[in-house]
């Protein structure tokens, strides 16, 4: 079974205008998180504009993914979709190429109740075969799960963890409480929204979900090395330090920061999505010089 603890980096999926996955292009940002020695890839997350994708470069993402970790350092793969049937045949792809894990997503068009989206998970688990992560993600999909409903598909076969947006540091603790009554010993808890995860980690989160960490390894492996080592001061230093990438994060979104990180940074040339746009000039610029004054790898 698949141990997603620690850090998960999230890249970007480079591609064309077309929707057509540069596999060269995302060797090229995966090689330094497998070099930096990341705990998991998050593939087609959020980040990795899942989405946007088709089946068939959804699958190719992973084969050239696969090919590359050759089973060193985990996958865990976007598999959502609006459909069962799809998030299924997803999942069952993304096992078959290589992936560790999955991350589902409650994603939705009309709104989902409780008993929908537990069904649907546990389609999903059953049929693919695949180890899940349950992605809480309420700002894309408008659906919230609650630690009851978390409880309930916590203890299904297959269900092994989960994604939850952090919240303001003097309500993570009371989070993670809520969750380790309901769930079973083993069972993953994590976090995401980059700004509040050194906080989350302190407070008893066990993953660090993170969008910088798919493009700044080393500082992100850095700050959950320090965690684990009991070092909750020099953690927070280091989150400290982040600060002026965290206001870009927030201001102008971490997709796009990500872009921009990738292009400025020379480790890719790469644009987001239509009808996603890159950050305009000033911006950009914006983003160069806070690079600029910063020491991070």
């Amino acid at each position: 079974m698949v141990n997603l603890k620690g850090l998960s980096a999230f890249p970007i999926t480079p591609s064309n205008r077309d929707g057509q996955v540069d596999a060269g292009a995302l060797r090229a940002l995966l090689e330094p998180l497998i070099a930096a020695k990341v705990d998991s890839i998050g593939l087609l997350g959020s980040t990795g504009s899942y989405p946007y994708f088709s089946r068939e470069e959804r699958r190719r993402a992973v084969q050239a993914a696969a090919a590359l970790t050759d089973g060193k350092t985990p996958l865990l793969v976007g598999i959502g979709a609006l459909r069962t049937d799809d998030a299924v045949k997803l999942a069952q792809d993304a096992r078959d190429a290589g992936a560790a894990a999955g991350l589902l997503a409650a994603v939705s068009y009309t709104p989902l109740t409780d008993d929908e989206v537990f069904e649907h998970f546990q389609t999903v688990a059953r049929e693919s075969g695949l180890p899940i992560c349950i992605y809480d993600n309420p700002g894309t999909t408008h659906f919230r799960f609650t630690p009851a409903l978390v409880g309930r598909l916590s203890h299904l076969d297959g269900i092994i963890a989960v994604k939850s947006p952090a919240l303001d540091a003097s309500a993570l603790a009371g989070h993670i409480a809520e969750l380790q009554a309901v769930v079973p010993n083993g069972f993953s808890l994590g976090y995401s929204a980059d700004w509040n995860c050194t906080e989350a980690l302190l407070a008893g989160g066990e993953t660090w979900y993170s969008v910088l960490g798919g493009i700044l390894p080393k500082v992100c492996v850095e700050i959950v090395r320090a965690v684990a080592s009991g070092d909750a001061a020099r953690a927070r230093q280091l989150d400290a330090s982040l600060e002026p990438v965290w206001r870009l994060l927030k201001t102008f979104s971490s997709l796009r920061v990500a872009y921009a990180i990738a292009n400025l940074r020379g480790i890719c040339v790469a644009e987001p999505p239509r009808p996603i746009l890159p950050l305009p000039p000033e911006a950009l610029k914006k983003v160069g010089e806070v690079l600029a004054g910063m020491e991070i790898g």
